[in-house]
C-alpha cells in the first residue's frame, strides 16, 4: 500500500537537464493516501500544530493524527457511509480537516473540500452535485447556512466542529442526523487499517469555477500527491531538510492549500502549522517566527501585503516561499530576496492539473515574469489555433500531455466537458502562454473569461446568476479587471430591473447579496450600472467587448 520514499522524494541529477533525462515516475499500483501519508511515519514525530488563538498551540503526532483519522472513519461507516460516498468538509484549517481527509482515505470515501467562505448558494450547489452522504462542518458555517441541510436527501449526517452539535440537532424535525465532532467519534475505535486501494481509485472531488455553467467537479485520485511531488520538491527547493515546518495561509479547501501544502508536507514527514485567523501580515510574520516556519506557499497577494506591513521580525528565517497565480514583477521578488532572505519560485498549474511548470533558485535562474520551466517528469506544449506546437516566442494555449500523475481522471458526472478538456490526449489548459528559447514559460492571459483574484480562480457565470437572483437585477455580466493587489478584480456590470433605482444603495445591496450567497472573495469590487450588454446575434454576453471597453477608459486616464 505505500510508496517508498526514495521512489517519489528523491529527485536524480545536479542540473535541470539531467534531472529530466534521469527522472522516472514510481507510481505502485497499489497505493492508499492515509498510509502514505501518515501511516508510514514514526508515530511520536510532529504532524500538525494548531495555532488558533484559544490558548496554547496544540501539537499533534503522526499517531494522534491516525488515531483521530481512524475514529472518524469508523464513526462514520458506523452511521451508514459506503465505500466510494463522498464526505464535504467545510472546516478551517485544523486537525479535524486533516483527520477528514485521512478518515476519509482510509475508508474508502471521497472527500469534498468547502471554503469556510462559502454562503448556501455555492454549499447547496455543491453538496447536490457531489450527492454527499455527510458534511463535517465548523459550528459558525452550519449557523449561515440555516434550514439548507433539512432538504438535502442524500446527506445523512452532519458532524458539527465547535458549538454543540447535540443543540443543533435539536432545533430540527427533518433531515440528517447531527451530531457534535467530539461526540460523534468518542466511543468509535482508534484503529482502522486503510482499505486496500489502487493508485487510480477516487479520493478527492474538488470544485473549480468555470466560465460557463455552474462550477465543475474535479475527481484526483489517490496518486496525485505522488504526481505532485517533484513539483512540490523543486518548488521548495528540496524541501523537507532537517526540521523543516511548512504553513500556508491559503485555505485547506482549495487546491493551493490541500494539494500545494497539506498532504505533500504530511507525505514528506514534516509537520505543518494550522491556524484559523484570518490573514494579517503582522500575524503572519508573528506565527512564522513562533513556529520556525522555513517553507511556505504564499499567494501573491499575502506577499504584497507582508511587503507593505514593513520589514519582517529578526526571528522569521526562511528557506522557500513557492508561488502561483499571477506574476509577482521584479520588486516584488528583489524585495522577498532581500527582506526573508530567499529567491520566490513561481509555478504553474490548475485544479485539474498541478505544479507540473515551475522554477527551483537552486538548479537554475529564476526569471522574473517567468512561470518556470517544465519540471521533471511532464511534457508540455505551447499549441496555435491548427493544434500543432508553436515556435519559441510564438503565443498558442499551454497543454500538458496524458496520462499524467498529477492529472485529474475526470469532472464529474460530466463527460462531455471531460473529453474536450483532454481532447487528443493532451490536457487542454485554456491558459496561453509562450516558451523562449531555454525553455522558461511566460503567461499570456486566458483563452476564456476565468478571473484570477487574490490567488482564487472564479468563473463569472456563477456571480452573474447570483446578481440576476437579486430583485433588483434584470441582467448582468461579470469580468476581470486589473488590480494592483488582487492581480485582478471583480467587476460587474448590470441592467437594472424594471423599476429599480441605479444607485449606490443597490449596489451595495448587491455586493452583500454575493458576499452572503456564494463567498466573500467573489463580490464584485465595483458595479457599473448600464442600460444594455453587448450580446452576440445568439444572446451570448460578450465579455471581451466590455473587457476591452474598460481598458479602453483606463488607458485613456493613465
Amino acid at each position: 500500500m505505500l510508496a517508498e520514499p526514495d521512489l517519489v522524494v528523491e529527485l536524480p541529477g545536479s542540473d535541470y537537464d539531467e534531472s529530466r533525462a534521469r527522472f522516472e515516475w514510481a507510481v505502485p499500483p497499489e497505493f492508499n493516501l492515509a498510509a502514505a501519508c501518515i501511516e508510514r511515519h514514526p508515530a511520536d514525530a510532529i504532524a500538525l500544530i494548531a495555532d488558533h488563538d484559544d490558548g496554547e498551540p496544540r501539537e499533534y503526532t503522526f499517531g494522534d493524527m491516525d488515531a483521530l483519522a481512524s475514529r472518524l472513519g469508523n464513526a462514520l461507516t458506523g452511521l451508514g457511509l459506503e465505500r466510494g460516498d463522498r464526505v464535504a468538509v467545510m472546516v478551517p484549517q485544523g486537525a479535524e480537516v486533516a483527520a477528514t481527509h485521512f478518515a476519509c482515505y482510509k475508508a474508502g470515501f471521497v472527500t469534498t473540500p468547502m471554503s469556510v467562505q462559502f454562503g448556501p448558494d455555492a454549499v447547496a450547489y455543491r453538496l447536490e452535485h457531489a450527492e454527499a452522504r455527510a458534511l463535517i462542518i465548523y459550528a459558525e458555517g452550519l449557523d449561515r447556512l440555516g434550514d439548507l441541510l433539512q432538504d438535502l436527501p442524500s446527506i445523512v449526517a452532519v458532524l458539527v466542529v465547535g458549538g454543540d452539535g447535540t443543540a443543533a440537532a435539536r432545533t430540527r424535525t427533518r433531515g440528517p442526523r447531527f451530531l457534535g465532532f467530539e461526540d460523534a467519534i468518542a466511543d468509535a475505535s482508534p484503529s482502522l487499517p486503510a482499505v486496500p486501494t489502487t493508485a487510480e481509485d477516487p479520493a478527492l472531488l474538488l470544485y473549480t469555477s468555470g466560465t460557463t455553467g455552474n462550477p465543475k467537479g474535479v475527481l484526483h485520485m489517490h496518486r496525485w500527491v505522488i504526481g505532485n511531488m517533484p513539483g512540490f520538491r523543486f518548488s521548495h527547493n528540496f524541501y523537507p531538510r532537517g526540521d523543516d515546518r511548512f504553513w500556508t495561509p491559503a485555505d485547506w479547501a482549495w487546491g493551493g492549500g490541500i494539494i500545494d501544502a497539506l498532504l505533500p508536507t504530511l507525505f514528506c514527514g514534516r509537520p505543518i502549522v494550522a491556524s484559523r485567523r484570518k490573514f494579517e501580515p503582522e500575524w503572519a510574520y508573528t506565527l512564522m517566527g513562533r513556529h520556525q516556519v522555513r517553507g511556505s506557499f504564499l499567494p501573491p497577494t499575502a506577499l504584497k501585503r507582508m511587503r507593505q506591513e514593513g520589514d519582517p521580525p529578526a526571528d522569521v528565517h526562511m528557506r522557500s516561499i513557492a508561488c502561483g497565480g499571477e506574476a509577482l514583477g521584479e520588486s516584488l521578488l528583489a524585495w522577498t530576496e532581500e527582506k526573508l532572505g530567499v529567491v520566490i519560485n513561481e509555478f504553474y498549474g490548475q485544479t485539474e492539473a498541478n505544479l507540473f511548470v515551475g522554477n527551483c533558485s537552486e538548479r537554475w535562474p529564476v526569471r522574473p515574469g517567468s512561470m518556470g520551466r517544465v519540471y521533471p517528469g511532464f511534457e508540455v506544449e505551447i499549441r496555435g489555433e491548427d493544434d500543432r506546437p508553436v515556435a519559441p516566442g510564438e503565443q498558442g494555449e499551454i497543454v500538458l500531455k496524458l496520462p499524467s500523475a498529477t492529472a485529474f481522471r475526470e469532472y464529474w458526472r460530466d463527460p462531455e466537458r471531460t473529453a474536450e478538456k483532454t481532447r487528443g490526449g493532451w490536457l487542454r489548459s485554456g491558459d496561453l502562454g509562450r516558451v523562449d528559447e531555454d525553455g522558461y514559460l511566460w503567461f499570456e492571459g486566458r483563452t476564456d473569461d476565468l478571473i484570477g483574484s487574490a490567488g482564487y480562480r472564479i468563473g463569472p457565470t456563477e456571480i452573474e446568476e447570483c446578481l440576476m437572483s437579486h430583485p433588483g437585477v434584470a441582467l448582468s455580466a461579470v469580468i476581470g479587471v486589473s488590480d494592483e493587489l488582487r492581480g485582478q478584480a471583480v467587476m460587474a456590470f448590470v441592467v437594472p430591473a424594471a423599476g429599480a433605482a441605479p444607485d449606490e444603495d443597490l449596489s451595495r445591496a448587491l455586493k452583500d447579496h454575493v458576499k452572503h450567497r456564494l463567498a466573500f472573495y467573489q463580490y464584485p469590487r465595483e458595479i457599473r450600472f448600464v442600460e444594455e450588454l453587448p450580446m452576440t446575434t445568439t444572446g451570448k454576453i460578450m465579455r471581451r467587448t466590455l473587457r476591452q471597453q474598460i481598458e479602453a477608459e483606463r488607458g485613456a486616464s493613465a
